[in-house]
């Protein structure tokens, strides 16, 4: 029995004591409860007590090895699943994808947590666990992409399709290669296979032959065209910032290793698919909020080539990772490129490249590109637009730098604008057009022009006239308003 302790408790993995003088105390185990009691304090515990205490074991005691033998029973079975087919096409469906990316993460982070990274014992059962996530994450979305094309109204998409086949088989063949490996590894370590078995049924598609009714209408929504504008402009925007990566022939190997990850990397394609992923948010809260079924059709397209852009993105951004802290560059010791060795005969590297940027990369630019000319009809479309009429610039009038200002300010919103010079009209984004304007404009001494379209630009413009277009009479550059900021 407890003598003259009127308060104990244990809650959670902690024991409360309390003692006649009413003085707190906390202890996590047991053991340094009775270390107490018997060197600094005058309390008694009972052997009764001390075995009742330490028979309410919560889940968080388990040791290191049971808990490892919990985390990874859904991981192992999945193994075990795959590895009893000799082909991917109708095994991966998301749920299975699902079901790897969810425990492999907590196995990684749990590995991590106790040192599996300097533990030549573990580290490669950790890489496996590491390949295993971020392959089963690009599979979902290359997965998702094949089971929402139809919805995406994508012009041309047989090619495409063709090709995403070709990188969901290359990623679930890999998967395959490791799933045994992974079990050999789990045995080695001495982690629990667990015996149940699971089947097709357990994994169904995501897709049926059945639609639910559509009965809430959300066409012509407020505020719609202004935001249309906004998402338009923007994607406008995004297709400029990737144009430098397009390319018209596959990259060959030595090209590949070249520009992976010197100018193709993970932290250039997470920064575009944030973006993306922004433009897709503000669509679908703002502009159609339902999805694919109805609606106006040309926002439903624009929407299909950046969702279709996105996970693509989301894909990339996987594969590079894995590449890269994986693959790419071992670590001086020996263990870490004795696993990276092991690891490219499960992946191939060459392989992993090539879908990653002459399937991935190429598409994410095709779409971006094809879809500039609908982005474009939409905003044209929706802009609000209007009129104004201002100087030229003193002296030298539309040489170089007044038009180059210019065209950036019409290019940065993305509408149409364009410069009235008597009955001619020229196009405003075009540096060319308009130092073509500025020779009419010259030879007929004409003081005054007329600007018509976006009001979004023309009020940048009438900005910029305000500051003679950024120039003093002697044709040098001066500092622009905080509104222009973005020009310089």
């Amino acid at each position: 029995m407890i003598v003259a302790c009127p308060g104990v408790t244990r809650r959670r993995n902690r024991i409360r004591l309390i003692d006649c003088c009413g003085r707190l105390a906390f202890f996590n185990h047991i053991n340094n409860l009775q270390a107490l009691m018997n060197g600094f304090s005058p309390f008694r515990i009972s052997e009764e007590f001390i075995s009742a205490m330490d028979t309410q074991r919560q889940p968080y005691d388990i040791s290191f090895s049971e808990k490892l033998n919990v985390f990874s029973k859904d991981y192992l079975e999945c193994c075990q699943y795959i590895s009893k087919f000799d082909t991917s096409r109708y095994v991966f469906t998301k749920k299975l994808y699902s079901k790897l990316i969810s425990p492999s993460q907590l196995i990684e982070d749990f590995l991590d947590f106790h040192g599996a990274k300097n533990s030549k014992d573990w580290y490669f059962y950790r890489e496996l666990t590491a390949a295993v996530r971020h392959l089963s994450l690009g599979g979902y979305s290359q997965k998702h992409i094949s089971n929402r094309l139809q919805f995406y109204d994508l012009p041309d998409s047989g090619e495409f399709k063709a090709e995403g086949f070709r990188t969901l088989d290359f990623l679930t063949s890999s998967l395959m290669k490791m799933a045994p490996v992974i079990l050999e590894e789990a045995r080695r370590l001495h982690i629990r296979i667990p015996e149940n078995r699971l089947s097709p049924n357990d994994f169904p598609g995501v897709t049926t032959s059945e639609m639910l009714e559509f009965d809430i209408d959300d066409e012509n929504r407020d505020l719609q065209k202004k935001n249309i504008v906004k998402i338009a402009s923007e994607f406008l925007s995004i297709a400029s910032q990737l144009d430098h990566l397009r390319f018209y022939e596959p990259y060959k190997k030595a090209q590949l290793l070249k520009i992976v990850p010197e100018t193709v990397n993970e932290v250039e394609i997470r920064r575009f698919e944030m973006l993306v992923h922004n433009l897709q948010s503000s669509f679908d809260t703002y502009v159609i909020y339902g999805g694919y079924r109805f609606g106006e059709r040309k926002f439903k397209q624009l929407r299909g080539f950046f969702s279709v852009v996105f996970h693509l993105l989301q894909m990339i951004g996987r594969l590079l990772h894995f590449y890269e802290r994986h693959l790419h560059e071992a670590g001086y010791k020996s263990i870490y490129k004795t696993v990276q060795t092991r690891l490219t005969q499960l992946v191939d590297p060459e392989v992993l490249l090539e879908r990653t940027v002459n399937y991935g990369i190429y598409y994410t630019c095709h779409f971006l590109n094809v879809g500039k000319d609908l982005a474009q009809e939409i905003l044209n479309d929706n802009i609000e637009r209007t009129a104004i009429t201002t100087g030229i610039p003193v002296k030298l009038g539309f040489h170089s730098r007044p038009s180059l200002l210019v065209a950036k300010i019409v290019q940065h919103y993305g509408g149409r604008v364009e410069l009235c010079v008597g009955e001619d009209r020229f196009d405003a984004s075009s540096v060319l057009d308009l130092q073509w304007a500025g020779g009419k404009i010259q030879k007929e001494d004409i003081t005054q022009v007329r600007f018509e379209g976006d009001a979004r630009a023309l009020r940048d413009i009438e900005i910029l006239a305000g500051v003679n277009y950024g120039e003093d009479s002697m044709g040098k550059g001066t500092p622009l308003p905080k509104e222009l900021s973005y020009l310089r």
